[in-house]
């Protein structure tokens, strides 16, 4: 048998088996969608006219510790692309190894930090020699799936966004081959926003530009750089990512509308990013950081054309709307709405203290000086990857504690297990009373999670960690001549608020400081350091101490238990109003965080998650629980802001 000629870009239009072809994409991440609703949420993207699924691949879920790799149940990621051929979509594969998708690292593992001298996207042999073991794992997966080879893979994704970070001219050549020699044979392309398309492309590999307005000229920056090629919108944003304590991002549906039509009555073929934004559970969110340090929400609606919880909004009937004027067949009826409940709020019965939980603790270390998180020794050799570590350490003085700026990302601070503060980016100094005698010291230190996008991914270890400083050379985008030597000494100093507009040229130097803790100015020394992941089996630990009925007043930071009766599991909102901060899970499972700062005010419970019969909600709280945990129908994001009205640069 001939082979089937793929996806060609040999022309100003895309063809497919040689016949005229335009991509009609929407994201949809199965990693962020429970793998009991893919079909749903995959239907629900062919019936609003759309024939291409395109994805994410995210390496630190795939390879969570060196050499263990995880491609089962809702990371099944064959079945979700032959769930796609079975329902008559094509499909784009974005497997990085760098994603972004406000997701921790940009999906890049944890572990990679632990190598001193590691710099991320670039050809450093670190790097590549994992990237390289990766691959020999992903890709076998991948080629049968080709269309090449009778599958519904049409193109691959070369990185993401490099124009945008652009630190070693080499790195994306050394991606295009890697794929090209495990037998990627598909349409490779790249994606960028205006100004990455200078530095993200890469030979013989098909450039596309992101991009929400037209008013900036990208589209035709994109057609003068690549004459004679077709055109891309590779993610058309259809909404926006939230942050905690700021407002949430919505995009105006007519809007988005009106630009749509434009770009398709131009030809320009098109993704919607997102087009079902779905969940970041557990720990998985990402950060933001341009001189100010912003975690993301658990929540990642994205105010796309399906909700969190896949209910069809009004963007989405009048995308479809517009859609079947440009389907040569008639679209397909939406599935109906699945059902959601809202049950009853369940009684909070009983508590146990952070504390008593500390005997479940798998990995305990006693050092002279602080570790990070990656460098403890969890997870075999690999550190820790996400959640909370407590640091404890003796004191026999009061006076003034300041961390240096050296704890990442939040610190409830202690004496003698009490809480007397909080320190974090903005407040790094706390006045210890006077003491007598021999007291304890704490610090509980939440990782909120890592930067996924800028220049300071190399700087993400968590923890109590060293306060990197680099020394680099740039020039300003807008006026070349001028060679600026920067010193940066970590990626929260307000410098970086002005990346955006200098092209980086070499890192010459990068080094760290020691990461000291101190009181009075003198190095606090001999820790004994708690691993606290929080992951199922410790959650299920748990189980076996004495927990305190809630009749007794709690001693915070505590883990709550309430029993949640269903008959018929249906998808849910786990809501906690008079509650503060922390975690929450259900039989077992990471939700996500919640924080009163908002703005999402309810966490995503699927339905497939819940049995018949009891199910267990356990709740992590640092500061203030209440007597109940309700459940809602419908999710609740307080205070919006419409990003169609505010330049992206106020939104970062």
């Amino acid at each position: 048998m001939s082979e089937r000629e793929g996806l060609s870009a040999n022309a100003t239009h895309f063809t497919l088996e040689g016949v005229p072809f335009r991509i009609l994409g929407g994201s949809i991440h199965y990693f962020r969608v429970p793998r009991a609703h893919w079909r749903d949420r995959l239907l629900k993207l062919k019936a609003c006219g759309l024939n291409t699924l395109t994805t994410y691949v995210p390496w630190n879920l795939h390879e969570p510790e060196r050499g263990v790799y995880v491609f089962h149940e809702e990371l099944d990621l064959e079945a979700y692309v032959r769930l796609a051929d079975e329902l008559g979509l094509w499909v784009i594969l974005r497997p990085g190894p760098y994603i972004c998708a406000e997701w921790d690292l940009g999906g890049l593992p944890s572990w990679l930090l632990q190598d001193k001298q590691m710099k991320l996207r670039t050809t450093y042999s670190g790097f590549t020699t994992a990237i390289n073991s990766y691959f020999d794992k992903l890709m076998p997966k991948i080629v049968p799936l080709q269309f090449k080879r009778g599958g519904p893979v049409i193109a691959l994704q070369v990185e993401n966004e490099y124009g945008s970070y652009a630190k070693d001219d080499q790195y994306m050549s050394f991606i295009k081959e890697a794929l090209l020699s495990q037998g990627i044979s598909e349409l490779l392309l790249t994606s960028d926003n205006r100004e990455g398309l200078k530095c993200g492309g890469v030979d013989g590999v098909l450039q596309a530009v992101n991009l929400q307005k037209l008013s900036y000229g990208d589209v035709q920056h994109l057609a003068e750089l690549q004459p004679q090629k077709p055109l891309l919108v590779m993610e058309y944003w259809s909404g926006w990512f939230d942050v905690w304590g700021e407002p949430h991002h919505v995009f105006d549906a007519q809007e988005m509308i009106s630009t749509v039509r434009e770009l398709l009555d131009r030809g320009v073929s098109i993704n919607f990013y997102m087009f079902h934004g779905g969940t970041s559970f557990g720990f998985m969110n990402g950060a933001i950081d341009f001189g100010t340090y912003k975690p993301q929400t658990s929540s990642y609606d994205y105010d796309a054309p399906l909700t969190e919880s896949g209910d069809y909004t009004v963007k989405y009937h009048l995308l479809r709307n517009l859609l079947s004027t440009y389907n040569n067949e008639p679209l397909l009826d939406p599935p109906s709405v699945q059902s959601r409940r809202a049950y009853e709020p369940v009684v909070v019965t009983h508590y146990i203290s952070l504390w008593q939980s500390l005997q479940c603790v798998e990995t305990r270390i006693r050092a002279d000086d602080p570790l990070n998180m990656e460098n403890l020794p969890a997870n075999g050799i690999n550190g820790q990857f996400y959640g909370y570590t407590l640091y404890e350490t003796d004191i026999y003085t009061g006076g003034e504690l300041n961390s240096r700026n050296h704890v990442r990302d939040r610190a409830l601070v202690f004496i003698d297990r009490e809480l007397i503060g909080v320190l974090d980016y903005r407040t790094q100094k706390i006045r210890i009373p006077h003491i007598k005698g021999e007291m304890t010291l704490g610090l509980l230190v939440e990782n909120c999670g890592r930067v996924n996008y800028g220049p300071g991914l190399d700087n993400q270890r968590k923890g109590i960690v060293k306060s990197p400083f680099s020394i680099f050379l740039t020039y300003c985008r807008y006026c070349s001549c001028e060679l600026l030597l920067l010193l940066v000494f970590s990626p929260s100093d307000t410098v970086l608020m002005y990346w955006q507009n200098f092209i980086f040229i070499d890192f010459s130097f990068h080094a760290g400081l020691v990461g000291d803790i101190t009181l009075n100015d003198v190095p606090l020394k001999k820790f004994t350091m708690y691993c606290l992941e929080m992951k199922p089996s410790y959650i299920n630990r748990l189980e076996s101490l004495k927990w305190v009925s809630v009749g007794k007043k709690p001693s915070y930071p505590a883990f709550f238990r309430g029993r949640l009766v269903v008959d018929e599991p249906t998808d849910t909102f786990v809501k906690l109003p008079n509650w503060s901060k922390g975690v929450v899970f259900v039989n077992g499972r990471n939700l996500g965080r919640h924080w009163s700062v908002g703005p999402q005010k309810g966490l995503y419970l699927p339905g497939p998650w819940l049995r018949s019969g009891d199910n267990q909600i356990v709740v992590f709280e640092e500061f203030k629980a209440d007597e109940t945990i309700h459940l809602s129908e419908n999710p609740e994001y307080g205070k919006i802001i419409d990003v169609s009205r505010h330049p992206f640069c106020t939104l970062m």
